[in-house]
């Protein structure tokens, strides 16, 4: 698939194909070059038998192969892509560093933070919008307005809409302290909490653009207390939930986890999806798809949730898995796209369009000398791979624009990975805490299904690596 600008000739791969992808981990952070990584040689017969082994080289899986090498544990990494990362993916376009998966961490994400100090990483922030563009109040249509008016007429929504969480999230870190009142939302999806605050159908316009970008294209399909969680953990305002977007790494996304990866002096076998994991009792044996089989004291499932169904469990899973698996948590459209835009001054354009137009959202990156460099959230009625359609998106945003390339991940895709993680109504209720805990010698760990920030934030992914390396090392 290829495209290229309306006014231009040539001819560029607007997607982050297999083969650019790979060029571009030359970008600083994202290089895989650890004197500890091996391919390995194929054996019919178990080739090791190692303290632990970790399905997955993405935060998850790089926090646990840390945490257990500071208390003398060995560990093998199993690596399905021939990366680390998993929804984390540092590349280079035009001659930058970008983000083709996970971009941001904040300030509310203390064990990051922690770890970024430690290793000695600083952050940096993107560019601040100038322009932001909200409904105008004709049915998809939308209208830009200044950072300080699209305030004004979001702050008293989303208040309203997040009304009552800071009591069913009492302790947001602790999402099932009140259980008691979970009761009565968990069940509500994000549409459903629209209805019920009666809006009239400019307000409603404002919200559900963001809403269907968190949860997978249609504000019907994610939990209410999803994002509800989340506006908590930040500080639980407006402001402090706005926050959440716009701080980066120095180096990039890859570069801590490429740091935790490197201290554990953990051997990560790339190109090796598990096929099974065997529970005898005393040991798990772990076999990939090429046939290679070891065995371990313990092993910690760091893929995301969505994975778990194209690997044979035995014994099966208990209940919570089970249930997560067959439902999904990975979003059913999730979508990132990179665009360059002609010109020496394009505005730094962010906001939200309504639920069911091309592009969701915007958010505003480098001006270079003559485009500025975008990032769009496209909803599933764009077809990516049109270059027509792209560029009639983006004129919704910026009136005249002209497309030079665009570049998009469809994550949703990627039978690996998925795309980002957002819960179902129920599903907290009645997965967790069962979720967490050891099935037998075989853990799991992930964003996916983090105590706190799930989904879509490495803190998740963090915290659930610490709580499953924990977890290891009482059973072996």
């Amino acid at each position: 698939m290829h495209s290229h600008g309306p006014n231009s000739s040539s001819v560029t791969d607007r997607r982050f194909g297999r083969r650019s992808l790979i060029k571009a981990i030359g970008a600083g952070a994202a290089a895989v070059s650890f004197s500890t990584l091996t391919q390995g040689v194929a054996r019919a017969e178990e080739e090791m038998f190692i303290d632990a082994i970790i399905i997955g080289a993405g935060y998850a899986g790089g926090t646990v192969a840390r945490d257990l090498a500071r208390k003398g544990m060995s560990s093998l990494v199993l690596e399905a892509k021939d990366r680390i990362g998993g929804r984390i993916f540092t590349g280079s376009w035009a001659g930058e560093s970008v983000e083709i998966g996970g971009q941001w961490v904040a300030a509310q994400h203390n064990l990051v933070n922690a770890e970024l100090t430690r290793y000695g990483i600083k952050t940096y922030m993107d560019p601040e919008p100038n322009r932001v563009m909200v409904a105008d109040g004709t049915a998809g249509a939308i209208k830009a307005v200044t950072p300080t008016e699209a305030t004004n007429i979001l702050k008293p929504l989303w208040t309203e809409f997040y009304k009552g969480s800071e009591q069913y999230f009492e302790r947001p870190n602790t999402p099932l302290y009140r259980k008691d009142l979970l009761a009565a939302v968990d069940p509500l999806t994000l549409a459903d909490r629209f209805k019920q605050m009666g809006l009239a159908a400019t307000d409603l316009a404002q919200l559900t653009g963001e809403a269907a970008v968190y949860s997978g294209g249609s504000s019907s399909l994610g939990s209410l207390t999803g994002m509800a969680q989340w506006y908590q953990l930040s500080g639980g305002t407006y402001e402090s939930y706005s926050t959440l977007i716009g701080r980066r790494p120095e180096g990039g996304m890859t570069r801590l986890l490429q740091s935790m990866i490197t201290e554990s002096k953990a051997t990560v076998r790339f190109n090796s999806p598990v096929a099974k994991v065997t529970d005898s009792g005393s040991r798990v044996v772990v076999e990939t798809t090429a046939g290679r089989r070891y065995a371990a004291r313990v092993v910690i499932v760091c893929t995301a949730v969505n994975v778990w169904k194209n690997i044979t469990f035995a014994p099966g899973l208990p209940k919570a898995h089970t249930q997560l698996m067959t439902q999904g948590m990975d979003v059913p459209h999730g979508t990132k796209m990179w665009l360059q835009i002609k010109g020496s001054k394009v505005d730094a354009t962010t906001g939200t369009a309504p639920e069911g137009s091309g592009i969701l959202m915007m958010v505003p990156q480098k001006q270079l000398a003559d485009r500025r460099l975008m990032i769009a959230f496209p909803g599933p009625g764009l077809n990516v791979n049109d270059p027509a359609a792209v560029q009639a998106a983006v004129r919704q945003w910026i009136p005249g624009a002209e497309v030079l390339e665009s570049r998009a991940m469809e994550w949703a895709k990627d039978p690996y990975t998925g795309s980002w993680g957002y819960r179902k109504v129920n599903q907290l209720l009645q997965t967790f805490p069962q979720i967490e805990q050891p099935h037998g010698r075989i853990l799991f760990a992930g964003a996916d299904i983090a105590h706190g920030w799930h989904g879509a934030f490495i803190e998740g992914a963090v915290e659930s690596g610490k709580r499953a390396a924990k977890q290891a090392l009482a059973l072996a």
